[in-house]
């Protein structure tokens, strides 16, 4: 074997066992990394780091005023449109469709399944007429949009990108189209550049996409969440739309991520607004001290007592032998119902365990005003001094005192 075949066995050798390991051709709709090569007329030319060549139509890039936003070197991130079936290239850019001429670039783009550009000319049954390089063609009503649109009239004028979904030539060439297809792989890229933002703790931007008895729905931006109803909001809230609505944007914190079997969704995200909120027990022993008489509403009834509402998210318990009726109570709805207005009088607040006891009975008020305060026993006597005081104080005494001997 001559030193040039055994090279060239060496080599092939190499290649099968490292083939399998050369990263996977981008396909449509896949977030790809790279730098501007350089930039043409018509199109800025992008190196990706792998055999096929990637193009952005500089309609893409280029500003109301005429100005094109990357220069060569520029990093770019961007989602694949489409790949041209002869040449591999990869055409980038969301917003990408091709304007077509006539019915072979129509086939062409159907062939190569390349967005093209169309014009809504008018709203049909079922769905909007479409007009494409002089073409006509049909977008169902569900291939609109993302979601369900109600008054299709508003496409009306507009000029979009379309998939050619349908491509039937002849004498009258029969064409349907979807926007969606498109719009699902621009929210899949986005999905995938998301997720990498979705961790516990981070604080993101959404979008109320719908409500169920048990919290709500909430779109970041291709990734869904959900909200439960105990983290809406501190204060006991009956069903999620007492706050929301769907079509609301909200700020919501991350506050895990599960991964899950389902491979339409590889995630459960677990959102919160109450996490974000001010707590109402923070200040709670500074607005309502021992001895205060405050306004309240009842919330609701249990046979040892009752629970007022002070503030949004703030309860506090009336047991049954402070409801003061002035008589044996048996159950406290023979004295209140939900929703009554009282006025009570603060027992006691226990912030480690976030109760605040209440009274009715007007008769205790004037032995809570001769009580000592909460503040009281908080400040340090001359004698006692503080913790670090008293430690300082016992080693100080333990070093002067003479050590005894032990008894052997």
């Amino acid at each position: 074997m001559t030193d040039h075949e055994d090279f060239a066995a060496l080599l092939g050798q190499f290649e099968r066992q490292h083939g399998s390991q050369t990263k996977r051709q981008p396909q449509v709709g896949d977030l790809v990394h790279g730098r501007v090569a350089s930039i043409g007329r018509e199109q800025v030319y992008v190196n990706l780091g792998i055999k096929s060549d990637a193009v952005i139509d500089i309609q893409d890039v280029t500003d109301a005023d005429g100005n094109v936003a990357l220069k060569v070197g520029d990093p770019v991130d961007m989602t694949v449109s489409a790949v041209d079936a002869d040449s591999g290239m990869l055409l980038l850019g969301s917003k990408h469709g091709r304007r077509m001429h006539g019915a072979a670039g129509l086939e062409q783009a159907f062939e190569q399944h390349l967005p093209v550009e169309g014009t809504v000319t008018g709203v049909i049954k079922g769905g909007v007429e479409v007009e494409m390089a002089g073409v006509r063609a049909f977008c169902p009503a569900s291939q609109v949009s993302l979601q369900f649109v109600e008054d299709l009239s508003s496409y009306v004028g507009q000029r979009l990108a379309f998939r050619i979904t349908k491509f039937e030539g002849g004498k009258h060439t029969n064409l349907v189209v979807s926007r969606r297809e498109l719009l699902e792989e621009e929210r899949r890229a986005k999905a995938e550049e998301l997720r990498a933002q979705v961790v516990p703790g981070a604080v993101l931007p959404g979008t109320v996409t719908s409500l169920q008895d048990y919290g709500a729905f909430v779109d970041l931006g291709g990734v869904e969440g959900m909200v439960h109803i105990s983290e809406l909001a501190y204060e006991r809230v009956r069903h999620p739309s007492d706050l929301l609505s769907p079509g609301q944007q909200v700020e919501v914190a991350v506050l895990r991520v599960d991964a899950t079997d389902n491979p339409k969704h590889p995630q459960k995200i677990a959102l919160s607004l109450r996490a974000l909120a001010k707590n109402p027990w923070t200040d709670a022993e500074r607005e309502f001290p021992v001895g205060t008489t405050v306004k309240g509403r009842v919330t609701r009834v249990q046979p040892f007592g009752a629970f007022v509402e002070l503030a949004p998210g703030l309860e506090g318990m009336v047991h049954i032998s402070e409801l003061g009726a002035g008589r044996r109570v048996n159950h406290p709805n023979e004295v209140l119902n939900a929703g009554d207005e009282v006025d009570a009088t603060v027992l006691s607040v226990d912030l480690e365990k976030r109760r605040i006891a209440l009274t009715l009975d007007a008769s205790r008020q004037a032995s809570l005003e001769a009580a000592p305060k909460v503040a009281d026993y908080a400040k340090p006597t001359e004698g006692m001094g503080t913790l670090g005081d008293l430690l300082r104080q016992s080693l100080s005494q333990g070093a002067h005192q003479p050590q005894s001997k032990s008894k052997r």
